[in-house]
């Protein structure tokens, strides 16, 4: 697993690489994965013949491959006139339309005021939004008096636990379910549940010449046509 850095810090040593080395230490705590850091200072002016050419040097075509061979990505930037750097959008303006689809890519951004401290959400995280990267809730912005606060810390910490979460494998789900063993029911007999019937009794059927008719118990249930039996009761 390979998990590139991508620090846009201009100064040497720079607060943005701090950030970056930072929110690497804290996802690499949670994940096992091998580390790349790309400085866009050093490619600063391939960049810019890139535009004009088009055509990549090896040492900046090495670092676009980096990004898309990548299997999650830490991006940061200083913040100049309220927004990222322009040295920071024109590396993401020359890689490749589709190298970040389905990546998961944590955004940080350092400033030297808190006032600037929306700038991942205003214009860091619409960009990876729009090249279809995966963008873990916690961004980082950490401005200069942030530094050695214990807030900072913790939004490091959160936000390396979420960006590991993406670069860790799932659990496999279960293909088989053993399905829960039955519990006997009683089913009752009829002897427990039909209540006593005088068995000498029944209902009367139909015959088949639609003449109603009775049964004679006396007479072993033989079938007695109605009028014998109406006019045998006019004779008692």
């Amino acid at each position: 697993m390979k998990l590139v850095i991508v620090s846009a810090g201009l100064s040497s040593p720079s607060s943005t690489r701090l950030l970056a080395d930072r929110l690497a230490a804290a996802t690499l705590d949670h994940v096992d994965a091998e580390p790349e850091v790309i400085e866009l200072r050093d490619l600063a002016t391939e960049i810019a013949r890139h535009f004009v050419t088009g055509f990549p040097s090896d040492r900046l075509a090495a670092a676009l491959d980096a990004v898309a061979a990548a299997d999650g990505l830490i991006a940061v930037t200083p913040v100049f006139a309220g927004s990222y750097s322009g040295l920071f959008k024109s590396f993401f303006d020359v890689i490749d339309k589709d190298a970040l689809t389905g990546k998961p890519v944590l955004l940080g951004a350092t400033g030297g005021t808190a006032r600037h401290s929306l700038v991942t959400e205003h214009a860091l995280r619409p960009l990876f939004t729009y090249l279809r990267a995966v963008v873990p809730p916690t961004a980082v912005y950490a401005a200069s008096e942030d530094w050695g606060d214990e807030g900072l810390d913790r939004r490091i910490a959160r936000a390396g636990a979420e960006l590991a979460s993406f670069l860790a494998p799932a659990a496999p789900a279960p293909t088989t379910r053993t399905a829960p063993t039955p519990t006997p029911v009683a089913v009752p007999t009829p002897r427990d549940t039909a209540p006593d019937v005088d068995t000498t009794a029944a209902i009367a059927p139909r015959s088949t010449t639609g003449a109603i008719t009775s049964v004679d118990a006396s007479a072993g249930f033989g079938i007695v046509p109605f009028e014998q039996r109406l006019a045998a009761l006019r004779t008692e």
